[in-house]
């Protein structure tokens, strides 16, 4: 392995290997991790695979939902966005968020007790806000970091015949999206790119997109509880984060390997998102866009789903449906239909990476 890692080193030095950019592994590299097969254990139901963003195991007349996702580019408020992420994960499944680790990761010489304090009351109060324990964790301060960097892990139970998984997707599902996008990244550049973004972005907008995270904020898992509860309609259910809607949109199908038909005047964008990607010249729809859910629902039953997400005060939108895999993952503009690929990197990867 040591090997291997200094030889990569050298090739790179030399421009014979280019270095992967910031943002989740690209896709050909994390298949070819994944059929890389470990220990088969039958109570793991759902394991590690593409499009899936928590494991199920089997504890008898329950079952374990268990997510970890780091927070990576956000500095401002990061305990609340560990949380919040983490709990999406497993409420998407149907499962209640019951129990929170966390790992915080401390810049040197950069790191006060105050900072960590400050951390860890936003932890404490997302989970009193989603009434869930902080289980334990892990704290250091840790070379070679130049903002804190927290990995959050959520532990949930749902009963079996509640658990909501991807295989259950069929060709002519309707596909709702609640909220907008893209909240989570709205947020994070309204608050960290306002000096990039002042005198391009009206000052009330940036303000209103600062306030994002609270409102309309990033947690789903009212909604997803919510929609989970109106029985087997639901066949699936998928937040969207790192990529945006254009990447959360292939998750929710690769699991069955379908593909789907969204048409983009349905779609609903936050005006703050809009005006915020025009002046850094960057696509919504491939944003990071925590606190919206995909959800993907049979044929007939999306009225009901959406009575029952609405009564927790969130809006949600008919969007487009589930196709065939021939047709692939195809968005629909003013009459003309094009590909819609998963996104390559976070356009806020992009954002951070220009200045």
């Amino acid at each position: 392995m040591l090997r291997a890692v200094v030889d990569d080193r050298e090739r790179m030095r030399c421009g014979e290997l280019k270095p992967l950019p910031v943002g989740k592994l690209p896709l050909e590299n994390l298949r070819s991790l994944l059929k890389q097969s470990a220990k088969h254990d039958p109570r793991l139901l759902i394991g590690p695979q593409i499009g899936e963003d928590a494991a199920v195991i089997d504890a008898g007349d329950r079952y374990l939902v268990v997510a970890t996702d780091p927070v990576t580019f956000a500095t401002d408020q990061i305990g609340r966005y560990a949380v919040y992420v983490n709990a999406n994960d497993v409420a998407v499944m149907g499962a209640r968020p019951l129990w929170f680790f966390v790992v915080m990761l401390l810049p040197e010489d950069r790191t006060t007790p105050e900072l960590a304090k400050a951390i860890m009351a936003d932890v404490r109060t997302a989970c009193e806000e989603l009434d869930v324990a902080l289980g334990g964790g892990h704290t250091e301060i840790t070379q070679g970091l130049d903002r804190p960097i927290l990995v959050g892990q959520m532990v949930a139970e749902v009963v079996p015949t509640r658990l909501v998984r991807k295989t259950r997707i069929a060709i002519g599902d309707q596909i709702l999206l609640t909220q907008g996008v893209a909240i989570e990244g709205t947020a994070i550049l309204a608050r960290q790119k306002s000096e990039r973004l002042r005198g391009r972005v009206d000052a009330d907008v940036l303000e209103r997109g600062a306030r994002f995270l609270i409102a309309p904020g990033i947690s789903v898992v009212s909604a997803a509880l919510a929609a989970a509860k109106v029985g087997e309609t639901v066949h699936a259910m998928h937040d969207p984060t790192e990529g945006g809607l254009a990447t959360g949109l292939f998750e929710l199908v690769a699991p069955v390997g379908l593909g789907l038909q969204v048409f983009r005047e349905r779609i609903p964008v936050f005006f703050e998102t809009e005006r915020i990607c025009q002046a850094l010249a960057l696509d919504p729809l491939k944003l990071i866009a925590s606190g919206a859910l995909l959800i993907a629902v049979a044929l007939g039953g999306a009225e009901l789903v959406m009575r029952a997400i609405e009564a927790t005060g969130a809006p949600v939108a008919v969007i487009g449906e589930v196709r065939p895999s021939t047709e692939g993952i195809t968005i629909v503009t003013n009459g003309h239909v094009e590909p819609l690929p998963p996104a390559l990197r976070d356009e806020i990867a992009r954002a951070f990476e220009e200045g």
